[in-house]
């Protein structure tokens, strides 16, 4: 009886401790999106301004780009290409979909075969994050803040915009101390073949 109640009490006791960590300031909460997406108006040309390092883009020196056309069977047809360091280009092709209501901020992209599309493991998250009323400049990530992409309508950025950006995802919970620009300026030439 004694070892049913010490275990009840550590039990509550643990479940506490998780509450005043949860509510404690700094913890991390659930990454909020915009409350909606246009996705008509997203479409287009965005630049990436800074991104977190990841695996995929390690090829990639600078000019990367995102490309974004809605597709006949209403999917986002994805073009992401940058600049590798022999002056090439790396281009991967993808496909996006919204999940939930046809205005959900919330997307999963693909860049592997369609073949492969069944698989839950080939969809990565893509939420968009932040988005001025503009659609001009965006911040997209994924529910466990791995990856950021800050992307612009333009090469570059107006400071005090990209500073105020900054500022709210660093409210969102997200380490800006892993951001890396991207460098701008030349056009990637075509890989050769």
């Amino acid at each position: 009886m004694i070892h049913k109640t010490l275990t009840a009490v550590f039990f509550l006791l643990s479940l506490h401790a998780s509450a005043a960590l949860a509510d404690a300031p700094g913890a991390r909460k659930t990454l909020a999106t915009i409350p909606s997406l246009d996705v008509n108006r997203y479409m287009g040309n965005w630049y990436e301004i800074a991104r977190f390092p990841n695996d995929f883009q390690k090829k990639c020196v600078g000019d990367t780009t995102a490309t974004y056309s809605l597709r006949a069977d209403g999917q986002v047809q994805v073009v992401n290409r940058c600049r590798t360091k022999d002056g090439g280009a790396e281009v991967a092709e993808g496909v996006a979909r919204q999940i939930g209501e046809e205005t959900s901020p919330k997307l999963k992209v693909r860049f592997a075969p369609a073949f492969l599309s069944f698989i839950p493991m080939v969809w990565g998250d893509y939420w968009v994050i932040d988005l001025d009323d503009n659609y001009q400049l965006s911040a997209v990530s994924d529910p466990k803040r791995k990856y950021l992409w800050i992307l612009s309508r333009t090469p570059q950025v107006d400071q005090a915009a990209y500073d105020a950006l900054l500022e709210r995802l660093s409210a969102q919970g997200l380490d800006l101390s892993k951001l890396v620009r991207t460098t701008q300026g030349q056009e990637p030439r075509p890989a050769q073949q």
